[in-house]
């Protein structure tokens, strides 16, 4: 070991408020902030935790208040200084932290000023802030006793014991809002709205275990990711890792077909989108850390032929580095050492989730199958080049033509320029990156559109004195509606189809 006795040494404390800035850089969404605030809660034993706010445009508050054991001066002026645990430190079973900066972190991210006012359980009522105003003021690590409104000293009253943290000059939501003006508080109750559904999904969880959340006094219900209870699900064989430490298990999802209109709402999650939902959910001391995503693993990608799929991980406390969690507790990456294992996991869980996402479609298209598709655009050659061009018979373009009697021409040399222009080298380009999966038709998108035009092509049809089966088998020919076979069971010659 070195002798260090030896050396000259001088201090290098880094400059406070620049400091700060860094701190504030890290790149938290406020859905994040507010889930990590909520981390030191449960870590604290609550039971209940509010999250409120209070919308007056640049003046807005948001604060999250629970009661949990609490603590006295010292406890929270340790608290309240970044860095306040080490996290090579053992930690206690339920601990929801690793580096002593998530109530420091996330409260920097979204506000310039944040007050924690705590009672323990002598009864005692401490409070301090961090103002980063105040701090570029006196150039050091200085905290104001100080809290923005008596109303949350109010609030800590009705608690045996327990903790608020307020933010407010929350300029990384409403910077250049007005209070009165509809569009900024439309923005920010959007990210409320967001806020809300992505707490259902974290803590999950603990709230199907008796953990009360209230947001704007309403109690927020779990979002299940692996809609456990629902019938049809398909879960897959037990998967232990690295010396039991580590639990996997994956899920396929019942196919739409086995599930009420509500359900599928359901399993569109927070995201609204059961493309975004797919891959893996990691979790480590039941809080939920990552949540739909392959984790940058083998060729995973977001398609939607693996919808059906999410597969869980359980990770214990003392795994974070290895698994390279971050401080904001959005990011995962397995070890070199167990990727093998976790990849034959998930391609099985994958392979199964295709099968019962296709089978449907399978049966339906040989069903009402028909020899010859009809295909939106055809390749052609010009000059012994390719090039591409909308079908002129297909029934969408057909109809659009017949009915534009007076601006045909119009709409003619508008489908010429749109062909003429389309930008193959681009999206060549694109595809040999493979960054991003180029999407099917209409993924990620409200299917009401499509639904709506297979109805009323099936009515015209059955008009035209084609027979059930005829008519779903010309559908089903048609591109787009090849790609969504599932939907001529809402298609019936019995039904007015409005």
């Amino acid at each position: 070991m070195m002798d260090y006795s030896q050396f000259e040494t001088t201090a290098a404390i880094p400059e406070a408020s620049a400091m700060i800035q860094t701190f504030r850089a890290i790149g938290y969404s406020v859905e994040a902030a507010i889930a990590d605030i909520i981390d030191n809660s449960i870590s604290a034993g609550a039971k209940k935790i509010w999250v409120d706010y209070d919308w007056k445009g640049p003046l807005t508050t948001i604060s999250i208040v629970d009661d949990g054991k609490g603590m006295n001066n010292d406890e929270l002026i340790n608290a309240m200084r970044p860095g306040s645990k080490n996290p090579l430190d053992v930690r206690e079973e339920k601990d929801l932290g690793r580096f002593g900066l998530g109530l420091k972190t996330a409260s920097f991210s979204q506000c310039k000023k944040f007050s924690v006012i705590s009672k323990d359980q002598t009864g005692g009522v401490s409070w301090w802030c961090w103002d980063l105003d105040y701090v570029r003021q006196v150039k050091s690590w200085t905290l104001l006793r100080y809290y923005p409104d008596a109303k949350f000293l109010q609030q800590i009253a009705k608690v045996l014991t327990g903790t608020a943290v307020i933010w407010w000059d929350i300029d990384r939501l409403t910077k250049d809002s007005q209070e009165d003006d509809a569009d900024s508080m439309d923005n920010f109750m959007k990210k409320m709205d967001g806020v809300k559904k992505h707490l259902s999904m974290v803590f999950h969880r603990f709230i199907s275990r008796g953990v009360k959340i209230y947001f704007k006094g309403r109690e927020v219900e779990p979002w299940d990711p692996f809609m456990i209870g629902i019938g049809g699900l398909q879960p897959k064989s037990d998967v232990y890792l690295d010396d039991r430490q580590i639990f996997l298990k994956g899920y396929v999802l019942p196919h739409r077909s086995k599930l009420s209109p509500e359900q599928y709402d359901y399993g569109k999650g927070p995201k609204d989108s059961w493309t975004a939902h797919q891959g893996f959910y990691v979790y480590r001391n039941q809080r939920l850390l990552v949540a739909g995503d392959w984790l940058g693993i083998g060729s995973f990608k977001k398609e939607v032929h693996y919808d059906l799929c999410r597969i869980l991980i359980e990770l214990p406390n003392n795994a974070d580095a290895e698994w390279q969690i971050d401080i904001k507790k959005s990011l995962a990456r397995p070890p070199a050492r167990l990727l093998e294992q976790i990849l034959s996991a998930a391609r099985n869980a994958r392979s199964q989730a295709v099968e019962v996402y296709r089978h449907r479609g399978k049966v339906i298209r040989r069903q009402f199958s028909r020899d010859e598709d009809q295909f939106l655009w055809q390749e052609y050659r010009r000059n012994e080049k390719r090039f591409y061009k909308l079908n002129r018979v297909h029934p969408i373009i057909k109809q659009l033509l017949e009915n534009s009697s007076p601006y045909r021409s119009e709409i003619e040399k508008a489908l010429r320029f749109i062909e003429e222009t389309i930008p193959i080298p681009l999206i060549t380009l694109k595809e040999n990156e493979a960054e991003i999966t180029h999407g099917q038709p209409f993924e990620g998108t409200n299917h009401e559109l499509i639904l709506a035009t297979m109805k009323a092509m099936y009515r015209n049809l059955i008009n035209q004195n084609k027979t059930d089966d005829q008519a779903k088998g010309i559908i089903l020919s048609i591109e787009p509606f090849n790609f969504y076979p599932q939907y001529v069971e809402y298609l019936n010659a019995n039904d007015d189809n409005k």
